[in-house]
Parts: C-alpha cells; structure tokens; sequence
C-alpha cells in the first residue's frame, strides 16, 4: 500500500524482471530458492506465467486488441504446456466459466468486453498454467462498486480453491485487509510499516500510515460533518530523496534526529515493524 508513487508497481514488475529498460536491481528476490535476479532470460520465460504470473493494471492495455479472448489464453497455455489448438482452446473456455463468465466470451475481443469481464478474462490468461503466485496490481481500478466487489471475492475464491498466493498492490486499505494476511506500507520506495492486516489497520504505528487512513473517506452512516484530513504536501521524486528520513518534511512528528538519520524497521512486538523515530503510541 501507498500513494502514487511510493514504489508499489515498481516492486510488482521487479519479481519479474519487467522494469523498463535503463531500470536497476539489487539485493535478491528469491523465488523456490532460486534468485530471479540472476536467472538468464531463458529461465525467466519458463517461469513468467508458469510459477509467477501478473494481473496488470489497465487490463484493456495489457490484452491484445486484435486477438479474440480464447486466443490470448490458448497462447499462454500452449507457451508452456505441449496442447493441440483444440484442447486448448476447450481448456480456456472451461476457465472462463470457472471465473464467472460465459464460454462464449472466448470468441469475442477485449474491446467487447465490460471493464469488469476484461478484468476477469486477464486474470484468466494470468492463471491460465497455474502459477504459484499471482502479481495483482490495483486489479479493481477503474471499476464501479458492484465490479469492485465481484472482482475482490474472486480473488479470495482464487486464493482458498487454488492456494495460490498472492501479492496486492493497492491504495484501498479495505481491499488490502479482505485479500491479504499481512500489508507492507511503501513510501518513497521503502516499507515504512509492515504487520498482520487485521493488527496495522486497527493500530497504524507510523505517521504516514495514520494518516492515510485519515484521508480515507468515511464509510456509510459517517455524519456530514466528517472531514477528510489529507497527508499535507506530496510524495518526494524518486531522484531527489532528502537525507534522513523521507517522510520527515511531511510529518508532525519529525525531530532533528529524522533529519540526521534513515531510521531502520524495527519489531514492535506481534510482528508488526515501524521505520520510525517517534511512532505512534499502540491504541
């Protein structure tokens, strides 16, 4: 979780190898033991899709628009398993149904589709081989509601029937908590908290966090008096991180030592981590 910006995307596409050219890694990101990382591209082609596959964000991006929906699936499938055209093709409809949408939709282009069934039909394509893991990220942007809701509970359904495990990036905290058994808060590219999903929404620690959930809107029955009260100011670039810690010039906390220093994540008990010098008192 994090504002624009705070580095979420950037570490979805990193477990892949798909940061853009010119992009820089370090340190390892370790996937059945073996460090991504270091693998030649050979490796990785056996492995994006097949262990590791990615719900992107703009799924009428991500599809191919002059390739009929069955198609898409039937290419990853026969990428990495040896299928004729035919049974393939009848595997991609039989997954589209598992998913909550009509056989027929094999036969139509993204462009027919509703944002809600182009969601689905990606995240079709991305489970198409059975991956380990699956990348979502924001997978309910520019969805209403009602998709939204759909969208969440058929990742969850995802998660329980296949046991797949799941990696979320996302600005909703409430999408975070029903999808995910712990959250890491990013900001200027660092996790700046981190601890069970049910723990780091009912105590945030850090000021940054607090104060996401203060901009949140209020949810149904809220008074109309209740006011949104927005993180003042705005996310550091990327090239031009200040010295100590990044979110000191926006936090009403900050103490010389934050300017002096990057304070380091530290363990405050229930496994819940705070890179902070003067987090927030436990509720």
């Amino acid at each position: 979780m994090g504002e624009s910006g705070s580095g979420k995307t950037t570490a979805a596409l990193s477990l892949l190898r798909l940061l853009p050219p010119g992009a820089t890694t370090s340190g390892r990101i370790e996937l059945f033991g073996r460090d991504v990382l270091g693998l030649p591209e050979r490796a990785l082609e056996r492995i994006r899709g097949a262990q590791v596959a990615m719900v992107f964000h703009d799924a009428l991006a991500a599809l191919n628009p002059v390739m009929r929906i069955g198609a898409q699936i039937s290419e990853a499938l026969r990428a990495h398993r040896p299928l004729s055209t035919a049974t393939a093709r009848a595997e991609a409809e039989r997954l589209l149904c598992s998913l909550g949408l009509a056989a027929e939709t094999a036969r139509l282009y993204p462009h027919q589709l509703s944002g809600g069934m182009r969601k689905r039909a990606l995240i079709a394509v991305a489970l198409a081989c059975g991956p380990a893991l699956l990348v979502a990220d924001e997978p309910t942007s520019s969805l209403d509601a009602v998709a939204q809701a759909g969208i969440v509970e058929l990742f969850r359904k995802i998660r329980e029937e296949r046991g797949v495990a799941l990696l979320v990036a996302t600005h909703d905290p409430a999408i975070a908590a029903r999808l995910c058994d712990r959250i890491a808060v990013l900001y200027a590219g660092r996790i700046v908290e981190r601890a069970p999903s049910a723990e780091l929404i009912a105590r945030p620690r850090h000021p940054y966090t607090a104060g996401l959930w203060r901009s949140l809107p209020p949810g149904p029955g809220a008074g109309p008096a209740m006011r949104l009260h927005p993180v003042p100011g705005s996310a550091p670039r990327p090239w031009a991180l200040p010295g100590g810690c990044s979110f000191r010039e926006r936090c009403p906390r900050a103490s010389e030592e934050c300017a002096a220093r990057e304070p380091a994540l530290v363990d405050l008990g229930r496994g819940h981590e705070v890179a902070c010098f003067h987090p927030l008192e436990a509720a």
